[in-house]
């Protein structure tokens, strides 16, 4: 495949630059932190663009695997931030409505953080990024059959957390 041109390249970027900042969003809880990894996925999608099959998968693993590395250097665990109810919620919504996604938001943030790192993973990029199976599977580097586990896994971790949203 040849490489992808800078028209292509700006196609994607207007189409994925908030899917990828809310998808490292959530994972980093910090808005400096998420926008200077967000530029760094592009940059290196920009330089290995050369052969891309997937531009979406591949994007999301540069997303992940920056994450991955950028958790490494800090030596901390991944948390999510209070800020991420300011990027879910939809600023027209009426206030009562606010009040209660954000206590959702939070109980299953802190719930997120509480299962497994990988079915985490697994439902914010199927369930939050509305991607398919077959793509959380590139992605992950896994098979399609382990990310059906792994998300049915994570739900009920859940399920057991949060039981009110159910």
């Amino acid at each position: 495949m040849p490489k992808i041109s800078k028209k292509e390249f700006a196609k994607l970027y207007d189409e994925y630059i908030e899917k990828i900042y809310r998808f490292i969003f959530l994972k980093v809880s910090s808005r400096e932190t998420a926008e200077d990894l967000t530029s760094q996925v592009f940059l290196n999608f920009w330089q290995a663009r050369e052969g891309v099959k997937d531009p979406r998968a591949f994007l999301y693993r540069i997303a992940r695997n920056l994450v991955i590395d950028f958790y490494r250097q800090k030596e901390k665990s991944p948390l999510l931030a209070e800020e991420m109810m300011a990027v879910l919620v939809d600023e027209k919504a009426n206030t009562e409505y606010k009040v209660v996604l954000a206590a959702d938001v939070a109980q299953i943030k802190d719930a997120l953080v509480k299962i497994k790192p990988e079915y985490s993973e697994a439902i914010i990029l199927h369930y939050l990024e509305d991607l398919p199976i077959s793509e959380v599977a590139q992605i992950l580097e896994r098979p399609e059959g382990t990310i059906r586990v792994m998300l049915h896994r994570g739900l009920e971790e859940l399920r057991e957390m949060v039981p009110a949203l159910y």
